[in-house]
């Protein structure tokens, strides 16, 4: 799941969140889509989360990853990520 919050100064507040017992991290281009920059934290209701703050307008290309696997938000619109797979996309 995907939230959308305006911020100050026409940024975007874009938090990601999934259900997971599993550790979690976002890899996406704004990270360098490095699974240490970005872990999604345990929050009280279960879920796992994390947030970004970019410019209004900005697409973020991004994936899950956990215990040595990736996949796609089924909430988000997917693109060909040019490996003959996918990765999720949102546009801030």
């Amino acid at each position: 799941m995907i939230k959308k919050r305006r911020e100050k100064d026409g940024y975007v507040r874009l938090t990601f969140a999934v259900e997971s017992d599993r550790p979690v991290s976002l890899v996406c281009d704004r990270n360098d889509w490095d699974p240490a920059a970005t872990p999604l934290m345990r929050r009280t209701n279960g879920t796992r989360s994390a947030s970004l703050v970019v410019p209004e307008g900005t697409p973020v290309r991004f994936r899950y990853f956990t215990e040595n696997e990736y996949f796609d938000d089924p909430g988000a619109d997917l693109e060909p990520n040019g490996l003959g797979g996918t990765h999720s996309l949102v546009v801030a």
